[in-house]
């Protein structure tokens, strides 16, 4: 497709980004050697500079590495947002090791698949979950980080305190982890040999676990090539970027590829300061925009609405907040317009998927940007559109299809799946995204349909038929079909229909349960209805469109 849209782009933003040359080992010790003194992270009012956190990157690494970790091990992070997910992200990739995330929230069997897949036998898990992930398989060494070590001092000591209700906060944050090695332990083994090989722009640099486009789960492969390009990418779309003077929150988990992107790699390529947060929550965020607001927040549009509404009834100040990156989502018209007369800052809605590392399409920063549309290519990104079930065949402009991206983001494949790779990745690059769009005449994305039945919920992706097999395995379910209803805040959520063999015995809140103690607690149906049959092809599928349509018209 000709680039129309590059006339759409913001003044100042380049057409292609220039060449990568470099690891992100190599993005990580350009911002420590440029921005040594300033802060590189903050994490409950304590604060880490670029130099410091390049020296605990260093100490780290040189603790993995006499545990053995070598080139192309991988080595598992079961971390909520902290300084210390930061540390190990860089520290693994400092020995041209393999990062794979996974969230900390996960249920046992849920994290168990996954590390079946990548088999890695060392892992750097939050203490609450150590213990857990020590017993997974293929597991052999568990370094458990304590969240309250990365506190100030004064908040440490708080959190001792012997009364009730700090021992219950103090029991969210941490709990003993026997039999794992304590993180502080990992850091005082020395610094690396600064002449220890570097991992070359080309290496694996990160697993991220993902549906995909079949909703079957999957470790797509991410270059130190895909990862900072796209890194690269978004700090071109923001022209008037400071280097150096950002200030950028880390509210979205950094598990995630849009997180791991915005926050890990662009923000540290950047010189930001990266103020953590282990979870969302507005009073936390806004108690640390007192003193540092943000200035670019990337997050779903449920975040941006609480915020602005808490900080309008609260008299707080935002308006520092001059740039917000919303994707994972539709972001409704209203939200839009409450968080930018709140902050004064513009709001955009972008594009991406995990194979994309995620980012591929964003609106302009500026006055041509689209409510509605999710945008137009990033530099050096291009699209088509083609028949869904003819990949190779593109459509007219104006008509719907599935849409294909290529460019430097683009990740190299599954891990150890060939067929699944083949599916995705055509002919010259191109990668297939399973969702049908239409692009105006200015070059402008609008998703308009899903051809995976995947549902997004709080920026989560949730595969129906993980779902349907934990609710299979309820006595009394004969079967089941989980789709996602629209929420009005632009996200999904999770309900079940169930065939049973009893209705009059079929305790809904009782099947709920079960499916809480086999799954994360965003996957969980929100409600379980009982229908007499489902809707099925005449091979036996289930019809999960006409069930979502059935359940909508109530």
């Amino acid at each position: 497709m000709e680039r129309i849209w590059l006339s759409s782009y913001a003044e100042g933003v380049p057409h292609d980004i220039e060449p990568v040359t470099g690891s992100l080992t190599d993005l990580l010790d350009a911002s420590v050697a440029q921005y040594a003194e300033r802060t590189a992270l903050e994490f409950f009012g304590a604060e880490t500079t670029y130099r410091q956190l390049g020296d605990q990157v260093a100490r780290a690494a040189e603790g993995l590495r006499r545990l053995g970790v070598r080139k192309g091990d991988r080595v598992a992070l079961v971390l909520p947002n902290c300084p210390q997910h930061v540390v190990a992200f860089y520290a693994v990739l400092r020995l041209g090791a393999v990062v794979v995330e996974h969230n900390p929230l996960y249920t046992a069997d849920e994290l168990a698949t996954q590390f079946r897949d990548h088999e890695a036998t060392l892992a750097i898990a939050w203490d609450k979950v150590g213990p857990s992930v020590r017993r997974l398989p293929g597991v052999k060494q568990v370094i458990a980080v304590n969240l309250m070590h990365a506190m100030p001092l004064a908040k440490r000591l708080a959190l001792e305190l012997p009364i009730p209700k700090v021992r219950v906060l103090r029991s969210a944050l941490t709990a003993p982890a026997p039999g794992c090695i304590p993180w502080g332990q990992l850091l005082r083994q020395g610094r690396l040999d600064p002449g220890h090989p570097k991992p070359a722009v080309q290496d694996l640099a990160a697993i991220q676990y993902t549906s995909g486009t079949t909703g079957v789960p999957k470790g797509a492969m991410l270059t130190h090539h895909n990862l900072v390009a796209n890194a690269a990418q978004g700090r071109s779309w923001v022209p008037g970027i400071g280097a150096g003077s950002e200030t950028i929150y880390a509210i979205l988990p950094m598990f995630h590829a849009y997180g791991l992107t915005l926050c890990v790699t662009f923000a540290m390529s950047a010189g930001a300061r990266l103020v953590l947060f282990p979870r969302f929550d507005v009073d936390l965020v806004l108690t640390a925009a007192k003193k540092h607001p943000p200035t670019f927040l990337p997050a779903v549009p449920p975040i941006y609405a609480q915020l602005a509404k808490a900080a309008r009834e609260r008299g707080i100040d935002m308006s520092a907040a001059r740039w917000a990156f919303s994707g994972a989502m539709t972001l409704p018209p209203e939200t839009l317009e409450l968080w930018e007369s709140v902050t004064g800052g513009l709001l955009v809605e972008g594009y991406g998927l995990t194979e994309a590392s995620p980012i591929a399409l964003g609106n302009p920063i500026g006055p041509t940007r689209r409510a509605g549309a999710v945008g137009v290519p990033f530099p050096s990104t291009e699209i088509r559109v083609v028949d869904p079930d003819h990949p190779d065949v593109a459509r007219p402009r104006g008509e719907r299809g599935e849409l294909q991206i290529r460019g430097p983001q683009v990740f190299t494949g599954y891990w150890r799946k060939p067929e699944e790779t083949a599916a995705a990745l055509l002919d010259g690059g191109w990668l297939r995204t399973g969702d049908i769009v239409e692009v105006d005449e200015d070059g402008f994305v609008s998703v308009v349909d899903r051809i995976k039945e995947i549902i997004i919920t709080g920026g989560f992706n949730v595969m129906p038929s993980e779902v349907e097999s934990v609710l299979m395995d309820y006595p009394g379910v004969t079967d089941a079909a989980v789709v996602g209803l629209p929420r009005e805040d632009g996200s999904e959520q999770v309900v079940a229909a169930v065939t049973v063999e009893d209705p009059e015995a079929f305790d809904p809140e009782a099947a709920r349960e079960h499916c809480r103690a086999h799954l994360a607690a965003y996957k969980v149906p929100r409600r379980i209805e009982v229908v007499d049959e489902l809707p099925k092809t005449i091979i036996g599928k289930v019809l999960r469109r006409q069930v979502r349509d059935q359940l909508l018209a109530g």
